[in-house]
Parts: C-alpha cells; sequence; structure tokens
C-alpha cells in the first residue's frame, strides 16, 4: 500500500472514531454518489447530471448513511453484544424483515418524488408495479451480505462495507428506478 493510501486509511479511522456518524454519513454520501454516476453512464447519458449526482448524494449523507449508523447500533442494543450463528442469524433476519423493505421503498418513493419530480400518483404507480420484485431480489441478495457484515465485519466498520456494497445495490435500483423513463426516451 503506498504512503498516500496508509496516510489516507488513518485518517479515515481517526475521523471514523472521532465523529463515527458524520464519517459514516459523508461516507455513504461519496459511494452513493460515485453508484449514480455509475448508473447515469450505463444507462446512456452522454452529460452528468450534476443535480441528480448531488441529489443522491444528499440522499446517502442525510439519509443512508445515518440510517445504517443508527441501525448497527441498535441491533448491538437489542442483542447486547451476543455471538455466535444463532444471533448472526437473528439479526439478518430482523435487518431484512424491517429496515430492507423500508429502505428499498424509501428509495423508490425518493428517487421518483426528490430526483425526478414526479407527482406522487406516478410513483404510488411505480411502487405497486416494481415494489414487489425489486423486495424478493434484494431477499435473494442481502441476506448473504448481513451476514458477513454481522459475522465477520467489527462494529465500526458494517456501515462502511454495507455502504460499499449498497453501492452496487444502488446501482440496480437506480437502473430500475429510471426503466420507464429509459424506454420511453
Amino acid at each position: 500500500m503506498s504512503d498516500i493510501a496508509k496516510e489516507a486509511w488513518r485518517k479515515y479511522l481517526l475521523q471514523l472514531q472521532l465523529h463515527p456518524l458524520r464519517t459514516n454519513a459523508i461516507t455513504s454520501g461519496v459511494l452513493v454518489g460515485c453508484s449514480d454516476a455509475i448508473a447515469q453512464k450505463i444507462s446512456g447519458v452522454k452529460k452528468l447530471q450534476f443535480r441528480r449526482l448531488l441529489l443522491f448524494m444528499l440522499y446517502g449523507f442525510a439519509y443512508s448513511g445515518p440510517f445504517g449508523h443508527f441501525l448497527h447500533k441498535l441491533m448491538e442494543i437489542i442483542f447486547k453484544g451476543e455471538k455466535g450463528k444463532e444471533t448472526v442469524a437473528n439479526k439478518v433476519m430482523l435487518e431484512q424483515w424491517t429496515s430492507s423493505p423500508w429502505n428499498n421503498m424509501f428509495f423508490i418513493m425518493y428517487y421518483g418524488l426528490v430526483v425526478e419530480g414526479r407527482p406522487w400518483v406516478l410513483v404510488k404507480s411505480k411502487l405497486r408495479k416494481d415494489y414487489p420484485s425489486i423486495q424478493l431480489t434484494a431477499w435473494k441478495f442481502w441476506p448473504i451480505v448481513d451476514w458477513i457484515n454481522y459475522q465477520y465485519m467489527p462494529l465500526q466498520f458494517r456501515v462502511l462495507f454495507h455502504s460499499f456494497v449498497a453501492s452496487g445495490w444502488a446501482i440496480f435500483l437506480n437502473l430500475k428506478a429510471r426503466s420507464v423513463v429509459i424506454k420511453k426516451a
């Protein structure tokens, strides 16, 4: 690892220790922004849409980073530091039955209402049409990620790990959320 990378990592770890909520929020915002830039390129956008990119960064900074931060703290309170495969399985199941459905629904609503500025009636229609398949896909993918996260990641790195994986998931959701717009264009 280069000296620059080592120093950047050291500074990141220091910020994570001193200001965990702020660091998780910023990290999530940057990663969600990167995922949107990638999704824009994949979907054939010729010129990067900066307003959209900033709205996605806002989503990561104001919602997904803090949500993950507090979710993992809450999981530690609920399970009081218990270890073992049964505890990990219970954490995964709790997350998949509570925050996973909410997060996917909230993303679709945010995308439609805020990013694209669609009226609620169209967003509600999009939710009815696409949400079930998105959530079923999530239940095939995220339990594995959650298992790895709860089993192997120390608490302070769970939001970072989740945010990295979520940036790939956000590309999927982003493309799924805008599928109607692409087909009409």
